[in-house]
């Protein structure tokens, strides 16, 4: 019996060893709306994003990733289809066709990323905006905005107050009044946090974390939709920092709006028009009293938003999640706060179109506090989920993204691309982004006054159009062949 047991004890580990090694990871995927790089992980911006900052330093922060269309309802849909806008088809904010595979019927069986591993048996859910959603009008009316119901096996739409929130509203641009696309900032009482959007999608996605935990979800939930052994991937959207720009007096303390500077504002002469649609002087009509109060706003929703996100990484350590959880955290695309005098979204310059992105896995943690310089996608997010959950060989055939876990994994590195790709007004501009140039232009040809270039070795704030230089004929040239071939090879459905 002596040597049975002794015979046993290692076959026991083995088949212990295999059931750990055979576990799919959970993960938390968390995006942010309309947030550009102006925080901790990429500014260095002291205790601005201290969740952020916690998350960069357990995992790896990407440093030149960049959205594929920068506005919400087209960056998401390609985030999540894993194809470029031009692919899928969706071009624009809207609700009247829905998402990708009710209006695209070449795409009606092309699961979206969290459709396919929902296919592969995990269980998904969403909390608020994933796919795009109105804010403020959407999240005050409740609303599920162009969702794709087969991506999930649960959705909660926050009902949030928006601009009905307890605070007086103090509208910043003149020119705009319409909330939603206009800059206003609201200062709401400490003690209200609790009725804000973002605090009550963090709650929801506790009371599912919870649920995951083995406690009970105190949202009655359909039973067998639980999926309860089954891996979870759950996707939180925080609306912030989306206009109107809502915080709480502790955020807004952190940025008097007399310390906030505004970005020299240089504009050549050879910026094409199209480029400069979204000026503050044509469009907003902000004072410069006014644009520091909106970034002062701005700086402050990020910081509550940021704690949101800590309250999820609270969550998944207090409930031991977090040894078997893969964190991602992204926007869907930058911003622009003043920057060449334009603000907003939808612009082509780097600051509307490069996002932040943090990946942090809890099995690799020779990677954390790492950081990943290479050219990366949103697009690249799907084929990295696939392959993270051991599905990379069932994946959809037809995927524009590169995964990123080999890198992530220490296998290998992140596969060099040879240029992002962004799309605008709905796909009447595009521009690419190498390591060191970026080439944009507006409209189907080259014609000299529709394209710019910068060289981001020694302009990386993208001031000195070089379209009309001489000595950089031979880069514009190779960088249109590049263009060209790039907008060429994006295949249609």
């Amino acid at each position: 019996m002596k040597q049975a047991k002794g015979f046993l004890i290692p076959i026991l580990l083995l088949v212990l060893s295999m059931g750990i090694q055979a576990q799919k990871p959970n993960v938390l995927f968390i995006i942010s709306d309309d947030l550009n790089t102006r925080i901790g992980p990429y500014m260095d911006i002291e205790k601005h994003t201290p969740n952020l900052d916690r998350l960069a330093e357990e995992g790896v922060k990407f440093s030149r990733t960049y959205c594929q269309y920068p506005l919400c309802g087209p960056s998401r849909t390609s985030l999540m289809s894993g194809l470029y806008p031009e692919s899928n088809g969706v071009l624009a904010n809207s609700y009247v066709y829905g998402n990708y595979r009710a209006m695209n019927s070449n795409l009606k069986e092309h699961p979206s990323m969290t459709g396919f591993l929902r296919e592969q048996g995990y269980f998904t859910a969403r909390v608020s905006k994933i796919y795009h959603m109105g804010v403020p009008g959407g999240i005050e009316r409740g609303e599920a905005g162009p969702d794709d119901p087969d991506s999930w096996d649960y959705a909660y739409n926050v009902m949030g107050p928006e601009k009905n929130s307890p605070g007086n509203m103090e509208l910043l641009s003149p020119k705009n009044p319409h909330y939603g696309s206009n800059f206003a900032r609201m200062i709401i009482p400490n003690n209200l946090d609790y009725t804000q959007t973002d605090y009550l999608a963090a709650n929801q996605a506790i009371a599912i974390l919870e649920g995951r935990a083995g406690k009970l979800i105190s949202d009655a939930q359909d039973k067998h939709r639980l999926k309860e052994n089954a891996p979870f991937f759950l996707a939180v959207g925080l609306v912030r920092p989306h206009v109107p720009l809502i915080a709480p007096q502790r955020c807004f303390e952190h940025y008097p709006t007399e310390n906030m500077e505004l970005p020299e504002v240089v504009i050549g002469e050879n910026v094409p028009e199209d480029a400069l649609q979204r000026r503050n002087n044509e469009r907003w009509g902000m004072s410069e009293l006014q644009q520091k109060k909106a970034i002062g706003a701005y700086m402050a929703s990020v910081r509550f938003m940021d704690e949101q996100v800590g309250r999820l990484l609270d969550a998944l350590d207090r409930m031991d999640l977090r040894k078997n959880t893969i964190v991602v955290f992204v926007s869907d695309h930058g911003y622009n706060l003043g920057e060449h005098d334009c603000w907003s979204k939808v612009s082509l310059w780097e600051g509307s179109v490069r996002t932040p992105m943090i990946i942090s896995h809890p099995g690799f943690p020779e990677k954390h506090g790492t950081t990943c310089s290479s050219i990366t996608e949103l697009i690249d997010l799907y084929p990295t989920f696939a392959e993270f959950c051991g599905f990379s060989e069932e994946q959809p055939e037809i995927l524009q993204g590169t995964s990123l876990a080999p890198f992530l994994e220490g296998t290998g590195e992140v596969t060099e691309k040879e240029c992002a790709y962004t799309v605008s007004y709905g796909g009447k501009a595009a521009t690419i982004r190498t390591n060191k140039w970026r080439y944009t232009r507006w409209g189907e040809k080259a014609g000299g006054t529709n394209e710019e270039l910068y060289n981001h070795e020694n302009d990386p704030e993208e001031l000195t159009n070089l379209v009309g230089n001489t000595a950089s004929r031979k880069t514009l040239n190779e960088m249109r062949q590049m263009f060209d071939n790039k907008r060429n090879s994006i295949q249609r459905y």
